[in-house]
């Protein structure tokens, strides 16, 4: 540590500030297009090279690779901290931590994921080439941030904020990811800051002619915010139930009766009173209720009989957030796999089929590695044991193939772009963001979510607890939203698409394509210096 200058500290700090800021709820997305330039300066001008410049100043090269590693190291556990730090409030509120306890929770959760940034800074410095020949690096750069970006949604399984998420209201650059998904847009973001580090990694006489095209990118990309796409025309609405239950409520029979009641009441009444245009005049063709902390259960009569009695009166399709349950043999006995799951209940009241939760929350809904990890089950209050559903095949709401798919799993592109493969002509995202409270948690979410909606050219139906529950269309406008933390409901307007986009088809081709040049970059530096090592 001591051998690296500190300018280089200031610029971890400064970028790491600046990575926190393009996220809500600050949300200064300009800012995205210099975040990482510091960074970046700081891993290729880090320790001295012993003699100085013409200038004066000290003369700096690129940081030996345990130096690069702890450099971006740093800056990972200070973006996370600033931008997960509501992981504290849901593990002390609502995880029963003591505040110590949810203060290390938190602490180790940015030590662990703080690592891919570490292994950014890694890469980087492997790419670097000898004395202050920083090409390589600097052309490499984007394809490594976006191998470390696929690393993290693959190996950890947490890509939340994945950095081109930050230019979700910039509809002509967003709209690359219907071919590349977000990662393309990562891509792009990290480009032009790897053209403005680089105006500070040459010499002063050719600083501002680089500075002024970096700058000048940054500009012309950072403008298509300005740009707005024609509204689209919509002629299906759905109803979107905002129930707005406490994720601590206490519940008995009668608040759980009553609380069901309310529910029904409110539907029937807003899909009655809707007068949506519509195939049925007066009438929604599909009511959605959200995840919710309620213990709605599938296989419960108190549950299923309203719910079932809803549909009937209404003569609407109805998709709720419940527990599912499949029964099994074990060792002989009976027992039942539970599940975080959505049902489908036809206009008739058969409950005709179940979404059950793919990607489940680590050490919310379940624990991984019991045996390693099994203090944690004592640590909370409730640790989950749902199991792992097996498919995100479509359910079939009469002739609408829908798409559903269940909170946190939101934030995973190549996960949600397979439901428009198989066939979903809309999407449907059931949520309880009342596990952030009123963090700026439920605004990254939501923009998550609208990145989904962008990368399948599908209109998206965002039904949550406390909010935001809201409309979006294939641009990733929310086209209607209900206000946040009150009960409501929401006559949302979608239409059905049928087309698939390439990142729908083809998945993470873009991101692979990243990983593989990002390895062919590291095989051929090896090489070259090897070769020069021997010739010497």
């Amino acid at each position: 540590m001591r051998q690296i200058h500190s300018s280089a500290w200031l610029l971890v700090g400064l970028s790491s500030l600046l990575q926190v800021l393009i996220f809500p709820l600050p949300g200064l997305y300009v800012l995205s297009w210099v975040a990482f330039a510091p960074l970046i300066v700081a891993l290729l001008r880090a320790r001295p090279a012993g003699v100085l410049e013409m200038d004066g100043s000290a003369n700096l090269q690129a940081a030996k690779p345990g130096q690069a590693f702890l450099l971006a190291y740093i800056s990972g556990i200070l973006w996370y901290a600033g931008t997960c730090y509501w992981i504290y409030d849901t593990m002390h509120q609502f995880g029963g931590m003591s505040p110590p306890l949810a203060l290390l929770a938190l602490f180790l959760f940015c030590l662990y994921l703080g690592l891919y940034h570490g292994l950014f800074g890694l890469l980087l410095s492997l790419t670097a080439g000898p004395g202050r020949d920083n090409r390589v690096a600097l052309a490499a750069a984007p394809f490594l941030w976006v191998a470390v970006e696929l690393a993290r949604t693959l190996v950890t399984g947490f890509p939340w904020n994945l950095l081109g998420t930050a230019q979700v209201d910039n509809i002509s650059l967003s709209r690359i990811t219907t071919f590349t998904g977000v990662y393309g847009v990562s891509f792009e973001i990290v480009l032009v800051n790897v053209a403005l580090a680089a105006a500070f990694l040459v010499p002063r006489k050719k600083r501002s002619i680089l500075l002024a095209a970096a700058l000048a990118a940054a500009a012309v990309l950072q403008a298509g915010r300005l740009i707005d796409a024609p509204a689209l025309p919509a002629d299906h609405a759905a109803l979107l139930v905002q129930v707005n239950i406490p994720v601590d409520a206490t519940w008995t029979r009668d608040a759980f009766e009553r609380t069901l009641r309310e529910l029904s009441d409110l539907s029937e009444k807003a899909t009655s009173t809707s007068g949506v245009p519509d195939p049925k005049p007066g009438k929604v063709d599909l009511i959605v209720w959200p995840e919710s902390p309620a213990p709605f259960f599938a296989n419960d009569p108190l549950f299923r009989n309203p719910v079932s009695t809803m549909a009937r009166e209404t003569r609407t399709w109805v998709v709720t957030g419940a527990i599912g349950s499949t029964p099994v043999m074990q060792g002989g006995k009976s027992a039942s796999q539970v599940f975080n799951s959505a049902a489908l209940i036809s206009p008739s009241g058969d409950w005709t089929a179940r979404y059950d939760k793919v990607h489940l929350v680590p050490f919310g809904e379940y624990l991984p590695f019991p045996r390693v990890f099994a203090f944690a089950g004592g640590l909370t209050k409730e640790v989950g044991e749902f199991q792992h559903g097996a498919s995100r095949a479509p359910l079939d709401a009469g002739s609408t193939p829908l798409g559903i798919f269940i909170c946190y799993e939101s934030v995973f592109p190549g996960e949600v772009r397979q439901f428009s493969q198989q066939g979903a002509q809309v999407l449907v995202n059931l949520s309880n963001d009342g596990w952030y409270g009123d963090s700026g948690a439920y605004a990254q979410h939501l923009n998550q979510t609208r990145m989904r909606a962008i990368e399948s050219n599908r209109w998206l139906l965002s039904a949550t607890n406390t909010g935001v529950t809201a409309s979006i269309d294939p641009y990733g406008r929310t086209v209607a939203r209900l206000a946040r933390k009150e009960r409501g409901a929401l006559v949302a307007p979608y239409a059905l698409t049928s087309v698939t986009t390439f990142y729908a088809r083809h998945g993470d081709w873009f991101a692979w394509v990243c990983a593989i040049i990002s390895a062919g970059a590291l095989v051929t530096r090896f090489a070259i210096r090897k070769k020069a090592e021997a010739s010497s």
